[in-house]
């Protein structure tokens, strides 16, 4: 095979995996690229930084100074299957929360919810949660 059609092949790979579950993403990390500045990210767009997967929340071009880490507006992190993270204010409807999403608030020590609606933007103990006993 030639390097050309190696490429191709990987576009395509790449293309398909951006359609796998966030779970089942996991699973195969390395068909995600590497996150880098001056690239264009469309929403939902997953890639790879710091050995962490992150989901893009708005399509943007990147820059070297808006890491996914950094960014939330841009980038969510995603948890890995079975981790329950801490509940983060989401900056609108792209990264709000949808029903049966599960956080802990407000550490990681604290208390799990569960969001009883879609596109969630409160606190768990202010409207839209119920705490898992």
């Amino acid at each position: 095979m030639n390097i050309a059609k190696a490429r191709k092949i990987r576009q395509m790979i790449v293309k398909a995996a951006q359609s796998l579950t966030d779970n089942d993403a996991y699973g195969v990390p390395e068909l995600f690229q590497r996150w880098k500045p001056d690239t264009a990210y469309a929403l939902g767009d997953r890639v790879d930084y710091e050995d962490k997967l992150y989901k893009c929340v708005q399509a943007h071009t990147s820059q070297a100074h808006y890491t996914p880490d950094l960014v939330p507006a841009l980038w969510t992190a995603v948890p890995k299957p079975g981790e329950i993270p801490v509940w983060v204010q989401p900056t609108g409807a792209q990264d709000a929360y949808m029903t049966g999403d599960k956080v802990h608030y407000p550490t990681a020590n604290d208390p799990v919810y569960v969001s009883t609606m879609d596109y969630n933007t409160y606190a768990p103990t202010v409207y839209g949660w119920e705490e898992v006993v």
